[in-house]
């Protein structure tokens, strides 16, 4: 007797602490989706300089570094924009035939926030040492804060979906009982390519044009919204 009465006992709490797990509210489930499109406004690139020789002169990468550092610098790019990101030598069998030197070449990467100094720069600099230049990545400087704008218009979309499919019912929207967020953004992956070749330089000819293709920035975000039915 004394057993059944433990089990007893035990079949009711069990089945009590089981009640209480279950969610007896009405609820309802929407999506919010915000999207919007951004043109990147940071840009970094990468430009390889390289040394070349001029008949027996050899024009060195100190004196290419120069006038890059100056270009950089008349064209009110910050220092903290402006780095060294590789430093390499890099061999010319045809033309160690005639000097056994090396030819250095660095890497630099660039910040841009305005990409019309892209060519300010460029023109600036000895053709002949450009060896290639790269998109690396884009960026967008409000990129934080216009997630944040999307995420509430999205949390509101699904509230006024939820609202107009309740109103339909004569039910009435409570408050949300859980929020699950996706970010499905995409960003340009810039293939790596050389936008700028040293060999087809002709020294005569304008200042090289960019051929950069600035591609947009997607920002979307999809909220899955459960809301409470009031009763």
């Amino acid at each position: 007797m004394k057993k059944l009465l433990i089990l007893a006992v035990l079949s009711v709490f069990t089945y009590g602490a089981f009640a209480q797990q279950i969610d007896l509210r009405r609820k309802i489930e929407v999506t919010g989706i915000a999207e919007q499109e951004v043109t990147p406004d940071i840009i970094n690139v990468s430009i390889s300089l390289q040394e070349y020789l001029d008949g027996k002169k050899k024009i060195t990468i100190d004196q290419l570094e120069s006038q890059l550092e100056k270009a950089v610098n008349d064209a009110g790019i910050p220092k903290d924009d402006f780095t060294i990101s590789n430093v390499s030598a890099w061999n010319n069998t045809y033309q160690k035939k005639k000097n056994p030197d090396f030819l250095a070449s660095k890497q630099y990467s660039i910040r841009f926030h305005d990409l019309n100094k892209f060519n300010q720069i460029l023109s600036a600099v000895d053709p002949k040492g450009i060896q290639s230049t790269n998109i690396d990545s884009y960026d967008y400087s409000k990129i934080e804060q216009l997630k944040n704008e999307l995420k509430l218009k999205a949390l509101l979309s699904a509230k006024e979906k939820a609202t107009y499919l309740l109103n339909g019912i004569n039910e009435k929207l409570g408050r949300p009982i859980n929020i699950t967020e996706n970010d499905n953004s995409s960003f340009p992956s810039p293939a790596p390519r050389a936008m700028y070749k040293t060999m087809s330089v002709n020294l005569n000819a304008a200042p090289p044009e960019s051929d950069i293709d600035i591609k947009k920035i997607k920002l979307s975000f999809q909220l899955q919204v459960i809301f409470e039915i009031l009763p």
